[in-house]
C-alpha cells in the first residue's frame, strides 16, 4: 500500500484524531490571493456573452443525458462559447452580502473581505484551481498558452507559440478517443498554498474536491449544449508542470480537458523545423501576496505519492473493482420515490443562483418527495468519465440520505438505490440531533434541513485498483457529486449547502458501513430557506 492509504485513513478519522499540525493558526491578514496574479503578462478581455441564449440544465443533470451529447447542439467550441463557459463556471458573477450564519459575515461589507460568488462551489471559498488554455492554429488567437484571469474575465498570454504538441505528447498515445485529435486544451493546475494556508494538511483532500466541482460544472454546461467534455487525470505531469513553469511541490497540473473546436485541427500545425529537444516553458511568475509561506509535510507527501506513475494510465476496466456497491435486495423497509423531473431552468440561471444556505434552512416547509428524488438522481448519475472510464460505465459514488422533513417519508437514515429509484431504511426515527452533534461548525442548522445527503466512495478500493494517483479521482468524484447537488437544488429553487467538517466515522457507524470500505466524504444539506431573507443588491447600489 502507498502513502495515499495512510492519508485517506487520517482524513476519515480527523474528527477524532486531528491531523498535524494541531496548533496551526490561520493568518488571514497574510493570506494568498484567490487567484493567480501575473503582473507583467499582457491581458485582453474575453467577449461578453450575456446575450447567449440559455439552455435547460436537465440534459446535463438527469441520468442518461449527461454522458451523451444532447441533440441539436453546437458542433464545437468557439471563443464566445468558451468565454461563456469560463464566466459561468469560475468567473466572478456577483457579491455575497446576504445575512447568514457563516463566520465571515461581519467582514463581508468591507471590500478587502468581499466574497465574490461563482457558479462552481469551492472548498472554503478559496478556489485554488488555475485555468490555462493551450490554443493551437485552429483557434481564433495567435497560438499560445493563456491564463484565465477570473477577476477581469480576461486571458493573460503567458507564452506565444503552438505548444499543443507538448500537451498531446504528455497525454500519451493511449489517451482517450478525441483527446489527440484537437489542438485546444484546458489545463487545470492547483496552487497548494492558496488552500493550505487555511486547511494545512487537509489541503490535498480539499483541492481534489475543487477539481471535481469545476470539471463537473463544465460537463453539465457542455452537455446542455450538445458537447461532451472529459478530463484526463493520467499524463506526464512533470512535463506539463515544466511547460507552465511551476514547481510541482508548490503547484501542479491535476487535469487536462481536451476541447472539440468548431474548426478542424490543422494537420500540418506542427512546424517541421521544431527541434524535438526544445522544451518551451512559461517565464512569467505568479506574484504571491503572502509574505510567509508554510510547508505541510503531508501535502508534500501526497503530491509525491500521486505523482508516481502519473503517465501510466490504468487499463480499461480497472475501476470495475472499485465501483459503488449495489444496494442489497430485500434488506430493510423500502420507500418508493416519484420519478425524477427537473424544470426547464437554464444552466446559466442555475449557476448564477447557486449559493450555500448557511443557517437559513426552515423546517416549516417540507421538501417534496419528487424534489428529493430529482436531486438524488442527479447526484447518482454523476460521472467524471475521464481517461480511466471514458464511457462513464462505472459509478464510483453511492448515496445515502438522512431524512428530516420530507413530505410522505418518515424521519430516518436511508440508502438510495438509483436502479430501483427508491430508498431502503437503515435507521428509523428523528436524525436531527445526530446530524448537529456530529457537525464541527455552527454555520449550518442541519436539523432544520429537509434532508442531508451523504455520498460515499470506496476510496481504498480505488487506490488498490489504480494506485495512489486514484486519490485525486476518488475525491474529485465526490466534488463532482457536490456540484450536481448544488445545481439540481438551484434548478428546483431549493436551498443547499455542502460541508467537509463532520465526524466521518460517526456517519459510517450510523449508516452501517464500518464493515466495508465505503467512506463518507461529504454531507450535503437540502431544504427550503426562510422566506424573505435579508440581502443587499450590490449591483444596483
Amino acid at each position: 500500500m502507498g502513502y495515499a492509504h495512510e492519508y485517506a485513513h487520517a482524513v476519515l478519522h480527523r474528527g477524532r484524531v486531528p491531523m498535524e499540525p494541531t496548533d496551526h493558526v490561520v493568518d488571514w491578514a497574510d493570506g494568498p490571493r484567490r487567484g493567480k496574479y501575473y503582473p507583467r503578462a499582457d491581458a485582453f478581455a474575453l467577449p461578453e456573452t450575456e446575450d447567449l441564449a440559455d439552455v435547460p440544465i436537465a440534459p446535463g443533470l438527469l441520468p442518461g443525458t449527461g454522458e451523451e451529447p444532447a441533440p441539436g447542439g453546437h458542433p464545437g467550441f468557439g471563443l464566445p462559447l468558451l468565454s461563456a463557459m469560463l464566466k459561468d463556471s469560475y468567473g466572478l458573477i456577483g457579491r455575497r452580502l446576504g445575512v447568514q450564519a457563516n463566520t465571515d459575515l461581519a467582514g463581508l461589507p468591507y471590500y478587502h473581505h468581499a466574497n465574490w460568488s461563482r457558479g462552481t462551489a469551492g472548498g472554503g471559498g478559496l478556489y485554488p484551481v488555475g485555468v490555462h488554455w493551450a490554443s493551437g492554429p485552429s483557434g481564433p488567437l495567435t497560438p499560445g498558452l493563456h491564463h484565465y484571469d477570473v477577476h477581469r474575465h480576461a486571458l493573460q498570454r503567458l507564452l506565444t507559440g503552438d505548444v499543443t504538441d507538448r500537451v498531446r505528447e504528455a497525454l500519451g498515445p493511449d489517451a482517450p478517443d478525441g483527446a489527440l485529435d484537437t489542438d485546444q486544451y484546458l489545463i487545470l493546475g492547483v496552487k497548494y498554498w492558496q488552500n493550505s494556508f487555511k486547511y494545512n494538511s487537509f489541503c490535498f483532500h480539499v483541492v481534489c474536491t475543487d477539481l471535481g466541482t469545476l470539471v463537473q460544472t463544465w460537463r453539465i454546461w457542455a452537455a446542455a449544449r450538445g458537447l461532451r467534455l472529459a478530463p484526463a487525470l493520467w499524463f506526464d505531469e512533470p512535463a506539463l508542470n515544466g511547460l507552465l513553469g511551476v514547481p510541482g511541490e508548490e503547484e501542479a497540473v491535476f487535469a487536462v480537458v481536451p476541447l472539440r473546436w468548431d474548426a478542424p485541427r490543422a494537420e500540418d500545425a506542427e512546424a517541421p523545423h521544431t527541434d524535438p529537444r526544445h522544451r518551451p516553458a512559461v517565464r512569467h511568475r505568479d506574484a504571491e501576496r503572502s509574505r510567509t509561506l508554510l510547508d505541510f509535510p503531508q501535502v508534500r507527501a501526497m503530491h509525491r505519492a500521486t505523482l508516481e506513475g502519473a503517465a501510466a494510465r490504468p487499463a480499461p476496466g480497472a475501476l470495475a473493482a472499485a465501483a459503488a456497491l449495489a444496494d442489497p435486495a430485500g434488506a430493510g423497509m423500502r420507500v418508493p420515490l416519484p420519478g425524477p423531473d427537473l424544470p426547464d431552468t437554464g444552466v446559466r440561471r442555475a449557476l448564477r443562483e447557486r449559493r450555500s444556505s448557511f443557517g437559513r434552512f426552515d423546517a416549516r416547509r417540507e421538501v417534496s418527495a419528487g424534489h428529493l428524488s430529482s436531486v438524488l438522481a442527479a447526484c447518482a448519475g454523476t460521472r467524471l468519465a475521464g481517461d480511466t472510464d471514458p464511457s462513464g460505465e462505472h459509478r464510483l459514488a453511492r448515496l445515502h440520505v438522512f431524512v428530516n422533513h420530507v413530505a410522505g417519508i418518515g424521519p430516518g437514515a436511508y440508502a438510495y438505490d438509483p436502479d430501483r429509484g427508491d430508498l431502503r431504511a437503515v435507521v428509523t426515527g428523528p436524525q436531527g440531533p445526530f446530524l448537529q452533534e456530529n457537525y464541527f461548525l455552527a454555520n449550518y442548522n442541519l436539523e432544520q434541513a429537509g434532508a442531508v445527503l451523504v455520498p460515499t466512495v470506496r476510496t481504498t478500493a480505488v487506490l488498490d485498483a489504480v494506485g495512489d494517483r486514484g486519490y485525486r479521482l476518488a475525491v474529485a468524484t465526490a466534488g463532482a457529486v457536490a456540484q450536481s447537488f448544488y445545481l439540481a437544488a438551484s434548478a428546483l429553487g431549493l436551498g443547499a449547502g455542502v460541508a467537509l467538517g463532520f465526524d466521518n466515522v460517526s456517519y459510517a457507524e450510523r449508516l452501517g458501513l464500518t464493515d466495508g470500505d465505503e467512506a463518507p466524504l461529504l454531507i450535503m444539506a437540502l431544504g427550503h430557506e426562510r422566506p424573505g431573507p435579508a440581502d443587499f443588491r450590490h449591483e444596483i447600489a
